[in-house]
């Protein structure tokens, strides 16, 4: 009899490194050697004077493959640790996306009341189009890209998730 499929969750870890060239590479490497799938990736220096980068990836599969991914990224060596915001406790996660919006007349101004309930902010404007700023949880940006496609939608532009722990300790 086979196993019980385990359900499948997202999950968004945080990964520490040392700022140095080539290691995204080997992060990607590691996920795409495997078959892993990244949803989300983002990269940045979180210290200029210990030349450290924090890697955020969003990946999902089930509970062991999860597991798998951690441990496999904790044995990296320009990696100092590993953790997954997604268990450890309360986090903030959000993403930014521009918006681009074609339209006119009704559609136009119904374009605009959603942006202003969704606070995103028209960061450029002509007469055709508007583009839209918008900052939030990627199930917020993904809600106003769906409200937006039949006033016009022409183009989205996504950063990925960044995402750090509440509370007064660092990761």
């Amino acid at each position: 009899m086979p196993a019980p499929q385990q359900p499948i969750q997202s999950h968004i870890l945080s990964v520490l490194v040392d700022n140095e060239p080539g290691i995204l590479a080997r992060v990607v490497g590691l996920f795409s050697g495997r078959g892993y799938n990244i949803e989300s990736l983002t990269v940045a220096e979180v210290s200029d004077a210990a030349h450290l980068s924090r890697i955020t990836v969003v990946t999902s599969g089930p509970a062991n493959v999860i597991e798998q991914i951690k441990a496999q990224l904790g044995r990296l060596v320009p990696v100092h640790n590993v953790h997954d915001l997604t268990v450890e406790g309360p986090h903030v996660a959000r993403e930014l996306a521009l918006i681009k919006v074609a339209g006119t007349g009704e559609k136009r101004v119904e374009s605009l009341r959603i942006a202003d309930i969704f606070r995103a902010r028209a960061v450029d404007s002509t007469i055709e189009s508007f583009i839209f700023e918008l900052t939030g949880a990627p199930e917020k940006i993904t809600a106003f890209i769906e409200l937006m496609k039949p006033l016009g939608l022409v183009d989205v532009s996504r950063t990925g998730v960044v995402a750090i722990s509440r509370g007064p300790k660092p990761l």
